[in-house]
């Protein structure tokens, strides 16, 4: 049910590649339907996102304001929730709060630097954190309270005035500790909206809808193709594909959790892929044989079984290098190196969002409480991408200030500079600095 692919076999790069591929999904025509959406947003405001959403989820509501969850209903909601589930918000909040606080502090915080040259001219940056973003968290196939955390806490942390929530509803059904993250992490409005209108009204705005400076979080097909068209009108963090994982193991792993790993991956989406590498065999035929055992008595089996039929793998490599290899091609979103001393592996690792060291560090960790954000570059992007952090949630701008001196200087070979492009203008506006 899982493919097995061979390092040796003749044809094994086509192997990987056809693998690591992502089917067809008819893009164009979700391109043509999603515009049609945008467009229709932009037009009719609040009426657009009113009948989209009741038609989408199934709802009868007659305003927006129906919507629009308070931030009395989002207190509300943590009042219904067992101690034990608001006990496990609050430490996923908290460790993910410290990460970034730490981050930012690296990054240098909300500030400023300036240099100065000899001639009196002073350059520099000031870092300003964005002032309203919007954040998508999916609904639908399941509820995801740890995607409020990963997404509005970095943005909190990084200084962002403020945070505007949108969730699908299917069916008009909330979940209370979806709804009890936004209020722990302090989100100043939420809307019952998903799709591709969502994304819409906060690209451009509604009558009751902010817009917003940037659009972060993951969502389906529809949500992706949206934040790839609005790009531009707003600032998108990426566009997001299924969850995948890459797993690199040796003997000293625990085959059962291994195979459970790739299961916590398998079961987002049949889309989503979970590869398994490996230069023992012994290793891969032990994970097959508890992928069989443990399958049936998954509540998502359906789920993970067409996921690991269409897009899992069993990998045998000769060699560990052999392994960061592909992986390195592969370019995971997540990858866990379940090996002896994986540590002095680290520096082989080029190109993957979250890497999760030893046998105990799960990538189930990373999903909800190690503390870095989980929306995390996939389909290989992460070649070129990184992990959502509150770098994501700031704007810088270049300061130049040029002293009387200095200012002979650069404007003299800024305009020799400006002739060679044929741009009149622009020597002239430097040559008159020349002038005093």
């Amino acid at each position: 049910m899982i493919k097995k692919l061979s390092s040796i076999d003749a044809d094994f790069d086509r192997q990987l590649s056809d693998l690591l591929a992502m089917p067809d999904e008819n893009t164009g025509d979700v391109k043509d339907i999603v515009r049609k959406i945008i467009d229709d947003v932009k037009l009719r405001g609040d009426q657009s996102v009113l009948e989209l959403t009741n038609k989408f989820d199934r709802m009868d509501v007659a305003s927006i304001s129906e919507l629009e969850i308070s931030k009395d209903t989002m207190a509300q909601a943590l009042t219904r929730l067992d101690p034990l589930v608001v006990d496990a918000l609050k430490l996923s909040i908290d460790r993910v709060r410290v990460y970034h606080q730490e981050q930012l502090k690296a990054l240098g915080g909300n500030s400023q630097w300036q240099i100065e040259d000899d001639e009196g001219n002073k350059l520099g940056q000031i870092i300003r954190p964005m002032e309203r973003v919007g954040l998508y968290v999916p609904g639908g196939k399941a509820s995801y309270p740890s995607s409020v955390i990963m997404t509005s806490v970095p943005a909190r942390v990084a200084g962002v005035s403020e945070i505007v929530l949108m969730v699908p509803t299917p069916d008009g059904v909330v979940s209370d500790t979806l709804v009890a993250a936004a209020h722990l992490c302090g989100v100043d409005r939420m809307f019952r909206v998903g799709g591709a209108q969502a994304i819409a009204a906060l690209a451009y705005g509604t009558q009751s809808i902010p817009r917003v400076d940037k659009i972060v979080g993951p969502g389906n097909i529809f949500v992706a193709t949206a934040k790839e068209l609005v790009f531009g009108q707003v600032g998108i963090d990426m566009v997001a594909g299924p969850s995948e994982i890459a797993i690199v193991a040796d003997m000293s792993a625990d085959p059962e959790w291994l195979a459970m790993d790739m299961f916590a991956q398998a079961e987002h989406d049949e889309l989503a892929q979970s590869i398994l590498i490996s230069s023992d065999q012994s290793v891969l035929d032990a994970v097959e044989k508890e992928i069989a055992r443990m399958l049936p008595g998954m509540e998502r089996s359906a789920t993970i079984s067409q996921s690991l039929k269409d897009r899992g793998a069993l990998i045998k490599v000769e060699t560990l290098d052999q392994a960061f290899d592909i992986v390195n091609r592969i370019a995971p979103e997540h990858l866990e190196l379940a090996i002896l001393e994986p540590e002095q592996m680290l520096p082989q690792i080029r190109f993957a969002g979250a890497i999760f060291l030893g046998h105990h560090s799960g990538e189930v960790v990373g999903d909800y409480t190690a503390g870095p954000s989980h929306v995390l570059p996939t389909s290989g992007t992460a070649r070129f991408a990184s992990p959502l952090g509150v770098y994501d949630f700031q704007v810088r701008s270049s300061v130049v200030n040029c002293s009387a001196r200095g200012a002979i200087t650069l404007s003299r070979s800024a305009a020799i500079l400006a002739t060679q492009e044929g741009l009149e203008a622009h020597s002239k506006s430097a040559q008159y600095r020349l002038l005093g």
